[in-house]
Formats: C-alpha cells, sequence, structure tokens
C-alpha cells in the first residue's frame, strides 16, 4: 500500500512556520554575535521559500542583505539615513535597500467630511 500525498497547502504552510523560526534563529545568533550563523540561517529560509514558492514575509525582507545575506542589525553591521521620500538601508558589504515611507502631518484627519 502506498503513502497519501501531502496537500501543497500544507506543506506550504509547514514551510512559512519554518521560515518563522529561522528569521527568530537568525535574530538571535546575530545578537550573540555569530554573524556567519544567523548568515546560514537567512540562506536557509530563503532556499526554503524559494522551493515552496513563499513570498518572504516584510518584517524578514526588511533586515536581510539581499546581497550577502546578512542580518541586518542597524548600528551594527548597518547604516539607516532617510532621504526624499524613502529610507536608505546600507549594509557593511555595500548593499543597498530602499523603502518608501509617507510623511504624515500630525492634527491632520483622515476621515472625510
Amino acid at each position: 500500500m502506498g503513502y497519501g500525498r501531502v496537500s501543497g497547502d500544507v506543506t506550504r504552510g509547514l514551510a512559512a512556520d519554518r521560515v518563522d523560526r529561522l528569521h527568530d534563529l537568525a535574530r538571535a545568533a546575530a545578537a550573540d554575535g555569530e554573524d556567519d550563523l544567523a548568515r546560514r540561517y537567512v540562506r536557509r529560509a530563503r532556499r526554503v521559500a524559494e522551493r515552496h514558492r513563499l513570498t518572504l514575509p516584510k518584517r524578514f525582507r526588511r533586515f536581510t542583505c539581499d546581497r550577502c545575506d546578512a542580518y541586518l542589525r542597524p548600528g551594527r553591521n548597518a547604516r539607516v539615513r532617510t532621504r526624499d521620500g524613502h529610507v536608505v538601508v546600507t549594509c557593511d558589504c555595500g548593499g543597498q535597500a530602499r523603502y518608501p515611507y509617507e510623511t504624515r502631518i500630525q492634527g491632520v484627519s483622515d476621515a472625510k467630511s
């Protein structure tokens, strides 16, 4: 008797859980100063996401370097600067990432009258 096939939704859910766990491990390793171990966790998480066609969570994408797979810690191995309408995060390897932001004026209501 053969084994049943596991549904794609189940494997994608397990893969998403594994990516989250690897992100937590990478953050802990980077906090302990083990940058090489954190880099291995980031690479493994990216590979799992690619294999199961997952989009990486925003909190993961914002704290990893696309060029060297380092887990970014602002002030330690990354520089964060604000420019006209976007934030520029520069890794020690020279890789840059830009993220847009909107400025909000305090005291102005967004509600329609």
